[in-house]
């Protein structure tokens, strides 16, 4: 696959640290929730990190669907992802489940379902979820 982009961020200490991209546009206190055992501190974690990039990614596959549909899609569509964290039944360490709700206000439900159905398609997000993608690991 021919890559596009690319941009790299990294975290150090964990769920109770600091998170940055590269370049520095994202720079984020990690806190951990007090439902993981965390104090509750005010900054971010990785699910509300992932449930953002992930449905600011499905509505732009949203969008690039709709435009090759020729459907316009308003300003004020929205996708929003729940993330959830938690236990593996296998024991053998956490997983997450996500779902995604979708709103396109003044497009009919049925064309909705429709692009919503093509955009799980096309978005990388939903892909890499649906595929297990495989991610190498290396040390350095």
């Amino acid at each position: 696959m021919p890559i596009l982009y690319t941009t790299k961020a990294s975290a150090t200490g964990g769920r109770a640290g600091h998170g940055a991209s590269e370049d520095g546009v994202l720079d984020v206190t990690l806190t951990v929730p007090k439902e993981l055992g965390g104090d509750g501190a005010r900054g971010t974690n990785p699910e509300q990190l992932f449930a953002t990039g992930y449905s600011a990614c499905f509505l732009g596959a949203l969008k690039f669907v709709a435009a090759k549909e020729k459907v316009k899609i308003p300003d004020d569509a929205k996708v929003t992802a729940t993330v959830g964290i938690g236990p593996r039944e296998d024991g053998g360490g956490f997983g997450i489940e996500v779902s995604l709700l979708v709103s396109i206000p003044g497009v009919e439900k049925s064309v909705a379902e429709d692009l919503a159905a093509k955009a799980h398609i096309v978005c990388p997000y939903s892909h890499a979820m649906r595929t297990s993608t495989e991610v190498p690991v290396s040390v350095a």
